[in-house]
């Protein structure tokens, strides 16, 4: 009978993402809901230094796969381990983040295991003994919530949606072998990543652009650095190449779910929308005053953003000192 709760713990060059806690507290609180056990599973290699810590956050058992093979993030190897890992165990709930390689994990996973997923998770109620999961829907207009059926169910929580709460328990560790098996895929080519960059699907603030900023991100940048936050920006700024692919939000870039989500020059199409929506606090500015952003707004500032964005900043130095 499958029981028990497993985390997929995402560590990447040797440090747990953000949203590695989230997942791991919201295990634990469901855990002691359903009077069960918490595991947290660890991939990588050279992870030992790390291992123990998701006991910091309620892991009753941490499982490591350490193997030099998997050192960079592989279809083919990652779903092969833990895979073995889920058949050894016999979870009844498997939880990732919805990064992006906890997306590809996920939907990989469930495919080799003929097991339910719910995507971009947002909430899970237990009631009457069942799951329920809640996920925003057609672009964040409506909010499903869904049943799984089937003994072993997977879902993908939201980055930044689930609060993060430590809760020490022993955190046994034990090293499993990691069943590479059969990989088709091979990393051939690794993008030059900015050392300090903040990763944008974790991030607490996103200030972003878009058609309105004519490629001049300077100003948003400044802001974004100022509030400790990232950068993003719309599709047609992608498009343009005024900024990377890993910066675009919305549905066919990154979901973000930060507390304060500042649009500068984006009209707010419904896929930028998709991307954005569940942002807890939202400020468009545009000098169009019919920007669909608008409606979604909790303040909307009708001008230009080339003198506002300047101005906001300067305003946050003199409080700042």
């Amino acid at each position: 009978m499958s029981e028990g709760i497993l985390v997929v713990a995402e560590q990447h060059n040797g440090a747990f993402r953000k949203a590695a806690f989230e997942v791991l507290s919201e295990g634990r609180r469901l855990a002691d809901s359903m009077n069960t056990d918490l595991t947290a599973v660890v991939i990588g290699s050279g992870i030992e230094n790390i291992a123990g810590e998701p006991g910091k956050y309620g892991a009753d058992n941490i499982l490591t796969a350490d193997d030099a093979a998997l050192a960079d993030y592989n279809t083919d190897a990652y779903t092969n381990v833990l895979a073995g890992i889920v058949k050894l165990k016999n979870p009844a709930l498997i939880i990732l983040g919805a990064s992006i390689h906890g997306k590809d994990l996920a939907a990989r996973l469930a495919a080799r295991l003929d097991a339910g997923l719910v995507m971009e998770c947002i909430e899970i109620q237990l009631i009457n003994d069942k799951l329920i999961f809640t996920r925003p829907m057609y672009g964040g207009k409506i909010l499903a919530e869904l049943e799984i059926e089937g003994r072993t169910q997977i879902v993908a929580i939201r980055p930044n949606v689930m609060s993060i709460k430590e809760s020490n328990k022993a955190g046994r560790v034990e090293k499993v072998d990691a069943r590479i098996g059969d990989v088709n895929t091979s990393v051939v080519e690794k993008l030059i990543e900015e050392g300090d960059k903040i990763e944008l699907t974790e991030a607490d603030i996103v200030v972003a652009g878009g058609h309105g900023t004519n490629g001049d991100f300077a100003a948003i940048e400044e802001l974004a650095s100022l509030l400790g936050g990232a950068v993003g920006a719309s599709r047609f700024a992608v498009d343009e190449g005024w900024r990377p692919h890993s910066d675009q939000v919305g549905q066919t870039g990154k979901i973000v779910s930060p507390s304060l989500y500042i649009a500068c020059g984006i009209s707010g199409a419904i896929q930028h929308a998709a991307g954005m929506s569940t942002s807890k606090n939202i400020v468009a500015i545009n000098k169009d005053p019919d920007a669909p952003l608008f409606s979604k707004a909790d303040i909307g500032i009708v001008g230009d953003l080339a003198e506002l964005v300047p101005a906001i900043t300067e305003e946050i130095k003199k409080i700042q000192g």
